[in-house]
Formats: structure tokens, C-alpha cells, sequence
């Protein structure tokens, strides 16, 4: 029988380096003449070791009798270094305070919004999370959040709201990821599009890219009519949002100090590109302006009931209210964008600035020092006129050019 050190054997040993103590268990002296156990082994081409613990507080039987489990786990098939790894992890996860998603996803706002521009991200973060989130999955512990919780959240609003939906699936992607960073939670993102909520999801797709639903250019006339005759607030934000094709945000949330002399300046903290955007008003645009009551001498062009500007979601329930069930308020501005390429002869770079994109390259950009504003304001003007003539259906609408 083969004759393994005793620990007398071993404490004789003053030399450092690894020393057997048999069944792959190794006694390692270190610099400074500091003990441990460890337990070695090797699977293919690669050495294993793990540690068993200090000579000063485990003996060497106990550090035999595990070494011995090991070559069994070995033996078994299994492999002693990945599973004491993993028990490491869960204990970690077992022992950290359970976050709730809640506050994760606070956090997660906490530590991002300052990078957002102004504080209109932080409120649509906090606004979809308190309607669509936290009543279903916001007091759960985030490392209990699954595929189930994420489609619960996201499948009730995702053929109703689909641009809500797909943003609220993305925010909730973005926290998880969060979350598994900083250790609260562990395994794939069930939130995750590509791979996952792409197959289960239905999806509206052209030629690959999924659009926001958006009225033909030549039924806006016929529609502006049906606009005018309602008589709230929301129809005329809707009205100036279509006749300036800006945002509906951006529209909501006019105030009358950006508007001066036919010109609406809408600041860099309001312009999803974070630069200053210069929108000529048409005839029709500054006598709808013209036309609204200033509500206490209040900073916003469209107030909302209970204190500030008008909501986004206003101009949505407008159009549901007029039957259209397709259609969102965004989708106007890919009308004009339609109307504008395929109706006139501006340049493309001229139409885009219209709608308040940043075109060309940085060195396109640097030699094009105009933004054409004299050219958009003649093409916000005809647009106007087109939006303000109802034509018969099959009649052709006439080109236009920039001259």
C-alpha cells in the first residue's frame, strides 16, 4: 500500500513549491512560507486546481477526505471546478439584496439621464415604466424576470401601441442588461429581440424595416378638412404639427416664446438631433397661432387641463376618435416627406432639413454653412396650400418646383 506524508512529514517541508499528499491533494507553500491545500487535476490538454483551504485552519485528512469527493465527481463525469464555480455564483446571488426590477430600472434612470437631452427622456423612461411596467413586473426580484414577465408586459400593448411597445421592450432590455452587469442577476436577456421576441411578436415589415403607420400624402387635404372642424386644443396641435412637420412632441409642446416674426426656433434640448432647428412658418400656420387664446399668459402654446403642455398621447386618442385606428400623428411627417420627394423638385437635402435631420456627412456639413431656410419656407408654404385643398379622388396633384 502506498505511503502518503503525515502532516509531521509535511511541517518539516520549508521549501516553497507544491507538495503531494495524495489523491491529487497538494499541500503549496508560498513566498513567505505561508500553507495551503490545494486540489489538482487535469481534464484534456488543460491543468485544474482549486483551493481547499488554509493549512492553519484545515487538517490534512479533511483536505484528503475532499480531495477524495473530487476524484469521484471526476470519476462520475462531472467536473469539480465549473460546479464549485457555480455554487460560488448562486451563493453570491443568494447572499446580495434581492433588488426588485423597481429598483433596477430607477437606478438604472439615475444613473443615465444625464446624458439625455433636457429632462423629456427622463419622463417618458419614468411615464412608460409606472402605466406598462411596474404594476405588472415592477415588485418582482429582478433575477426573477423571465420570458413570461417580459411578454406580459409587452404583448397586451404591442398590436394597440406598437411604437410604445417596442420602446417599452428595448427600455426593459436595457435594465436587465443592467441588472446582469452588476451581478443581481444571471443568463440571457429574456427581453432581447434578436433571437427571441422576433419570432414570437408579430411584426409590420417593408422591405425588412419596421415603420410607423402613416396616412397617404393625398388624402391629408381631405383629412385636414375633417381636422378644422373640430374645435379642441388637440385638433389645432395636431393642425400646427402637420402644417410645420415637426414631431408630435415637438408640436405639444410649443411655447410662445419660440415663435417670433414667421419663424418657430425650436431649442437644441427639444430637437431629437440636440441642434437648433429653424422651422419657417407657413401664412396658414402663423394665422392658426394667431387664432389660439393665451391661456393666462401661460409659457405653452397648448396647455394641458392640470399644468403643463399638452400630453403626446392626445394627439393619438384624436385620431382614434375620428376613426382612424392605423394611423399615428408621427405618420404625417413621412406624408410631407412623400409628398415633398415625389410632388416638387427641392432637393432631398432641403427636405430633409424641413424635417429637422442632420444631412450629409461632417464635411458635407461644414461646406454647406445655409440651412436653406428661404427654400423651406417657400416649400413649407406650398405645402401648406396643398394640405388646405381637398381634391377629388383620381385627381392628379400638380409638380411643383423650387423656383
Amino acid at each position: 500500500m502506498r505511503r502518503y506524508p503525515s502532516w509531521k512529514d509535511l511541517q518539516r517541508i520549508t521549501k516553497r513549491g507544491r507538495y503531494s499528499c495524495g489523491h491529487g491533494c497538494y499541500m503549496q507553500i508560498a513566498e513567505g512560507g505561508t500553507r495551503a491545500w490545494l486540489f489538482r487535476y487535469r481534464k484534456g490538454n488543460k491543468g485544474y486546481h482549486i483551493g481547499l483551504g488554509s493549512c492553519e485552519y484545515v487538517t490534512l485528512a479533511e483536505a484528503r477526505d475532499k480531495a477524495i469527493e473530487y476524484r469521484r465527481m471526476l470519476a462520475a463525469g462531472r467536473d469539480p471546478f465549473t460546479e464549485k464555480r457555480a455554487a460560488k455564483r448562486e451563493k453570491l446571488l443568494t447572499s446580495v439584496h434581492a433588488k426588485t426590477f423597481r429598483e433596477c430600472a430607477e437606478a438604472y434612470i439615475a444613473a443615465h439621464e444625464s446624458g439625455w437631452r433636457g429632462d423629456h427622456s427622463r419622463k417618458q423612461w419614468v411615464h412608460s415604466f409606472q402605466k406598462h411596467v411596474f404594476p405588472k413586473i415592477g415588485d418582482l426580484s429582478v433575477a426573477d424576470v423571465d420570458l413570461p414577465c417580459v411578454l406580459g408586459v409587452v404583448e397586451p400593448i404591442w398590436t394597440t401601441i406598437p411604437e410604445t411597445a417596442r420602446r417599452v421592450r428595448n427600455r426593459i432590455e436595457l435594465v436587465l442588461d443592467w441588472a446582469t452587469a452588476r451581478g443581481l442577476r444571471r443568463g440571457d436577456n429574456p427581453a432581447r429581440w434578436k433571437g427571441l421576441l422576433e419570432s414570437l411578436l408579430p411584426q409590420k415589415k417593408a422591405n425588412g424595416v419596421e415603420h410607423l403607420a402613416a396616412m397617404k400624402y393625398a388624402n391629408v387635404p381631405a383629412f385636414m378638412t375633417r381636422l378644422r372642424q373640430e374645435r379642441d386644443f388637440a385638433a389645432r396641435a395636431l393642425e400646427l404639427q402637420i402644417l410645420t412637420a415637426v414631431r408630435p412632441g415637438q408640436a405639444c409642446g410649443a411655447r410662445w416664446a419660440e415663435t417670433k416674426e414667421g419663424v418657430w426656433i425650436l431649442p437644441p434640448e427639444r430637437t431629437k438631433n440636440g441642434r437648433e432647428h429653424r422651422i419657417p412658418l407657413s401664412h396658414e400656420a402663423e394665422e392658426l397661432l394667431a387664432s389660439l387664446p393665451r391661456v393666462d399668459d401661460g409659457e405653452y402654446v397648448f396647455p394641458a387641463a392640470r399644468g403643463g403642455a399638452m400630453k403626446i398621447r392626445t394627439s393619438l386618442r384624436l385620431l382614434r376618435q375620428m376613426g382612424l385606428d392605423d394611423e399615428v400623428s408621427h405618420g404625417f411627417r413621412s406624408a410631407f416627406s412623400d409628398w415633398a420627394h415625389e410632388r416638387t423638385a427641392y432637393p432631398p437635402h432641403v427636405i430633409e432639413q424641413a424635417l429637422g435631420h442632420v444631412v450629409g456627412t461632417a464635411v458635407e456639413r461644414a461646406y454647406r454653412r445655409t440651412d436653406m431656410f428661404e427654400q423651406r419656407r417657400r416649400l413649407m408654404q406650398q405645402w401648406a396650400e396643398f394640405c388646405g385643398t381637398p381634391r377629388a379622388e383620381g385627381d392628379v396633384v400638380p409638380l411643383r418646383t423650387s423656383a
